[in-house]
């Protein structure tokens, strides 16, 4: 037997018993889904008025429906001002909310470029409450939703560095086209999301290709610019020509997409992962730095840099022998390894001197 019912009175271990449609006529969620409490927001953000259930739940127990609410109450946190939260608040319900997004996708919905932007502005726009900081996002990443924090770190990196590079204009589109350059991955099996261990090569050919999903999802949405569509589908490619998914090099990448690349590659690299644990932003940096000819474009990654040891002196950190310090002097030359203080005996160390030790972490 079924019920027709709304989604406010569903409870996890539902199970649906057909397809669910939404205005697109594709499916926001499909026949013998069990849902959860993920699937029952979305289902009411996407204001659908009744879905088919099956009238025992997955573990066969008697399915009871909740009371019926009223759709008010339903959206209320998205209604939410903004203005109400601190910046990190803020960052964590955008990161939710592009969750939700994302899972429509999963389902079929395609990208309401309105619905992105009204959810990613309000960040971007106060981008400046945090300045440097901005990078420090990866401490805020939680391994098991990875995938969303990345998503909404890189388009708030890659807005901050636009702005610092002087691109008035067009620094909040790159904000969008970092937030969007993953969406294709929702075309790729859910599996992927949290496997545990090195990806086999099927897998990881199957991974480059989400640049070219990606791609697809937004390439007939008019107000998105061709740099911001570029940016989607070349924040992998590298000016060598070993990038993904075309292996352009320098001359046929747009600079949308080079800022994209650094942003990106950042905030993976310093981020815990399901496989990978985290590394130090400064090895990062300086991994980065080795690589910037071949790789990445030099003037935008000094600007990187540039912002991300963008310290006062007195900022302490902890460094790569669990020792903590205070920096006092920042060579031009040498950002990542300055003159520091040591907590504990007061000796003053340059690390420049000392390649074994390296900066670890900023403590805020």
């Amino acid at each position: 037997m079924i019920l027709w019912i709304h989604p406010s009175q569903l409870i996890p271990k539902c199970i649906l018993t057909t397809d669910v449609i939404g205005k697109t006529n594709r499916p926001i969620a499909t026949k013998d889904t069990v849902i959860d409490e993920t699937h029952i927001e979305i289902l009411q953000r996407f204001l659908i008025d009744q879905v088919e259930v099956a009238t025992n739940l997955e573990n066969g127990v008697p399915f009871i429906p909740k009371k019926q609410q009223k759709q008010e109450v339903n959206v209320k946190k998205e209604t939410q001002s903004e203005k109400s939260l601190s910046f990190m608040e803020h960052y964590h319900q955008v990161v939710e909310a592009y969750k939700l997004q994302f899972n429509a996708w999963q389902s079929g919905s395609p990208i309401e470029i309105h619905a992105v932007r009204k959810l990613i502005v309000p960040l971007l726009e106060r981008t400046e409450e945090v300045d440097f900081y901005i990078l420090t996002l990866y401490k805020n990443t939680a391994k098991d939703d990875y995938f969303f924090h990345h998503s909404v770190s890189t388009s708030l990196i890659s807005a901050v560095l636009a702005q610092k590079l002087g691109l008035k204009k067009e620094w909040m589109q790159i904000g969008i086209a970092g937030l969007l350059a993953d969406c294709g991955m929702a075309k790729l099996k859910r599996s992927l999301f949290y496997k545990e261990g090195k990806l086999s090569k099927p897998e990881f050919d199957e991974i480059m290709e989400h640049p070219t999903y990606s791609y697809r999802f937004v390439e007939k949405i008019t107000s998105l610019t061709k740099g911001v569509k570029l940016a989607i589908l070349q924040h992998h490619e590298r000016l060598d020509g070993t990038g993904y998914p075309l292996g352009v090099k320098e001359d046929r990448i747009h600079r949308f997409a080079k800022i994209v690349a650094i942003c990106d590659t950042y905030h993976a690299m310093t981020s815990e992962r399901i496989y990978r644990t985290k590394q130090s932003p400064f090895r990062v940096i300086e991994e980065m730095q080795q690589d910037q000819y071949q790789k990445f474009d030099h003037q935008i990654l000094q600007a990187f840099i540039v912002c991300l040891t963008n310290f006062s002196s007195g900022t302490k950190v902890k460094l790569s022998n669990e020792e903590i310090a205070e920096i006092i002097y920042i060579e031009s030359e040498y950002p990542t390894r300055p003159m520091v203080r040591i907590e504990n005996t007061q000796s003053i160390i340059s690390l420049k001197e000392h390649k074994q030790l390296y900066i670890e972490d900023i403590i805020i």
